[in-house]
């Protein structure tokens, strides 16, 4: 066995059975090792943030981490923007990154460069295996940082793959990780004083808290105290729909969300930050909660979070069993008619989405109207742009396909963050993906005018309004292009027949929304 099939092999061992690849020169002892060992599923994605991307959708549905195979450092670069938001949804993750030959990196070849320096910008573990000796060390201590829930990202040089292995020792499956330590006795306590102070309440939830069990102890306190409760603007992955309590997404506007929390006394935080603006506007604070509010931050992205939100409602005396009252009713928008525009794709998406979907919302400045009518939609799972680097979409779409070839995926997505990985398209052809995408084509950055406008530039001019016009796009061809069966549509009608049709069928689907 070479080095190479000991990083595949210790992967399968320690239950990674996907990988992302978008492999050259440097990493061919790595591919021909996807063949020597078994176990593993090789997906072969046309750029690396379609990897990294997948990856990260991968993770948020599977709930454990998939390899991915990038070429040196151009190759990881192309990927990071991904990584940004896989860093962010706090997605497991484990990198191989292939390097030039230890003996060819003195001479400067044209495609060196620090990628230790690109890796430690969005990973919690880096490393450059320094000798073939330590590659079984190296790859035990990445996958266990994976399975910790962490992106690891492993650095291994060209003729260090090829050596063959000489760790006997080192065959030991790969842990599995740290166990989530415990919260803290003190905050639980002072979370239920907060609580029960008699003050008007808001839960802001995040990471775990947002899953059905999440949920459903977030509602035991709802029904003691009668708190509101909210999701990150831009949650990981969130269970919603009917049966569960109902849940508000915090405004993307800074003004907007100021004044959604304001009527709150008392805001506590659970498995996320305070809300922090998206960006920093002269003459509003950075973040949403005042100094005039009570305040209780509990930033937990593992399981540590459920068990809080347990100890807390035991300490509220919460009921065991909610009342169904407080839980959402199955009640579907109707679906609109006429010329679509991004209030009625919503609705319609809304309407017709099935039971147990996954959608990946990417929409941007068209969703804000399906956030609002997904309380009542069948029971679902949502997943959106944790990390703000567009281009999220089209990608975890493809891996969250892959996590879950059970489940209908829908990918709502805005036409310009689409192009940055439109590449994802040719991946679900390949793999039989049952993704339907769904292009909310206004060709224009509509929120770069909208921060245009704020910024009291109403009437850009020649450049600044080249800089948001993206006429030109013609989604069937370069659907169709890529495999997938692709329309456009322009009415409310010709949308709910067009989704109807791609849900029933295998594979993917491309749906241009004429806006």
């Amino acid at each position: 066995m070479n080095n190479a099939e000991f990083i595949i092999e210790s992967a399968v061992r320690a239950g990674i059975d996907v990988c992302f690849a978008n492999p050259g020169t440097t990493e061919m002892p790595l591919v021909n090792a996807l063949d020597t060992v078994s176990g593993m599923r090789s997906v072969l994605g046309f750029f690396e943030g379609v990897c990294t991307g997948a990856a990260d959708g991968y993770a948020r549905m599977a709930e454990k981490p998939a390899m991915t195979l990038l070429h040196l450092g151009p190759g990881f670069g192309n990927g990071i923007a991904n990584l940004h938001n896989a860093r962010r949804a706090k997605s497991p993750m484990f990198n191989v990154v292939g390097e030039h030959a230890s003996w060819h990196l003195p001479y400067d070849p044209l495609l060196a460069m620090d990628i230790e320096a690109l890796a430690g910008s969005v990973s919690a573990w880096h490393r450059t295996v320094k000798a073939p000796e330590t590659v079984g060390r190296d790859t035990k201590e990445a996958i266990a940082r994976a399975f910790s829930g962490k992106i690891a990202t492993l650095i291994a040089p060209n003729d260090f793959q090829t050596a063959t292995f000489a760790g006997a020792a080192d065959r030991d499956p790969a842990g599995q990780g740290d166990h989530a330590s415990g919260i803290d006795s003190a905050l639980i306590e002072q979370a239920a004083a907060m609580l029960s102070s008699g003050k008007r309440s808001a839960l802001i939830l995040g990471g775990q808290a947002l899953s059905v069990k999440g949920l459903m102890t977030a509602a035991r306190i709802r029904a003691k105290i009668g708190c509101d409760l909210f999701y990150d603007t831009f949650p990981a992955r969130l269970e919603q729909g009917a049966g569960l309590p109902d849940i508000y997404r915090i405004p993307y506007l800074p003004e907007m969300a100021l004044e959604t929390l304001k009527p709150y006394e008392a805001v506590l935080c659970l498995g996320t930050r305070a809300p922090v603006a998206f960006f920093g506007y002269t003459g509003l604070p950075s973040v949403f909660i005042s100094e005039r509010q009570d305040r209780l931050v509990i930033d937990r992205g593992d399981s540590a979070i459920i068990d809080a939100l347990s100890r807390i409602a035991d300490a509220l005396d919460a009921p065991l069993d909610v009342d169904a009252a407080i839980l959402s009713a199955l009640k579907r928008p109707e679906i609109p008619s006429g010329k679509l525009d991004g209030a009625k794709a919503c609705t319609v998406l809304a309407a017709l989405q099935p039971a147990n979907a996954v959608v990946v919302e990417e929409a941007i400045t068209n969703s804000l109207a399906y956030h609002a009518q997904i309380n009542g939609c069948p029971r679902f799972t949502l997943l959106s742009l944790t990390g703000g680097s567009i281009g999220q979409g089209p990608a975890s779409a493809t891996g969250a396909a892959i996590a879950c070839p059970d489940r209908p995926v829908i990918d709502f997505q805005a036409d310009g963050s689409a192009m940055y990985t439109i590449q994802a398209l040719w991946t679900q052809a390949r793999e039989r993906l049952n993704v339907t995408t769904l292009i909310c084509s206004n060709r224009s950055y509509d929120i770069l005018k909208l921060e245009m406008a704020r910024a009291g530039i109403l009437t850009p001019g020649p450049n600044a309004g080249r800089m948001t016009d993206l006429s030109g796009i013609n989604w069937v061809k370069l659907g169709e292009a890529q495999g997938v069966s692709s329309v456009s549509v322009h009415t409310c009608e010709e949308m709910a027949h067009a989704l109807e049709t791609a849900l029933a069928e295998d594979g993917p689907h491309l749906i241009e929304l004429v806006l």
